[in-house]
């Protein structure tokens, strides 16, 4: 039996070289096509403690959220500042109606994919104010709400439940505040 040349290993080790070169190239021209979010890149966000909300963004809440029998979902817009999440405004997620109930809403499309440039999270609403957590009372097993947030790259998300805002952070704290404003009035005597 003939063995092949010398030259044999070697074309086969360059061939490989170029194939291997190759799909690297073709690899990063596709990532190059269909870049991450901004915030994917990097550093992740710094944990949020605290989550403000604009007087348009609570005027939204209350005129959209409150009035509907069914879930609503929406993209919360605004910026990051150390452990602040400000929300500036709320945009309509990208929803068909028919995939929202009185107990789900499943968007289409990312904020992101919808247009919304500066989502820092993602609020729905429950419509009969049941259920507004992310962990079940005492434990810390997840509700499907905190399952789903998992997965997501924004810094924070939320419960419209009534008039009370449930929010959680990426490390799993759940807090809670009122929409209304509760100002105390001073009489003076």
């Amino acid at each position: 039996m003939k063995r092949p040349p010398d030259s044999t290993p070697r074309a086969f080790a360059t061939a490989f070289r170029y194939r291997y070169a190759f799909a690297a190239v073709l690899v990063g021209s596709v990532l190059a096509l269909h870049p991450a979010p901004p915030r994917l890149i990097g550093a992740p966000f710094p944990q949020a403690h605290a989550l403000v909300l604009s007087d348009e963004a609570r005027r939204s809440l209350a005129l959209q959220y409150r009035a509907f029998r069914t879930e609503l979902m929406g993209c919360m817009i605004g910026e990051v500042h150390g452990s602040v999440v400000r929300v500036q405004r709320v945009a309509p997620a990208d929803v068909d109606p028919a995939e929202s109930t009185p107990t789900r809403v499943r968007p289409r499309r990312t904020c992101e994919d919808a247009g919304w440039v500066g989502t820092v999270g993602i609020i729905h609403n429950h419509p009969g104010g049941e259920r507004c957590f992310y962990y079940f009372a005492g434990t810390q097993v997840p509700s499907s709400d905190a399952q789903s947030f998992g997965p997501q790259a924004y810094p924070v998300d939320a419960i419209l439940c009534g008039d009370s805002l449930v929010w959680i952070n990426r490390a799993s704290i759940e807090r809670r505040f009122s929409l209304v404003e509760r100002r105390v009035a001073l009489r003076e005597e």
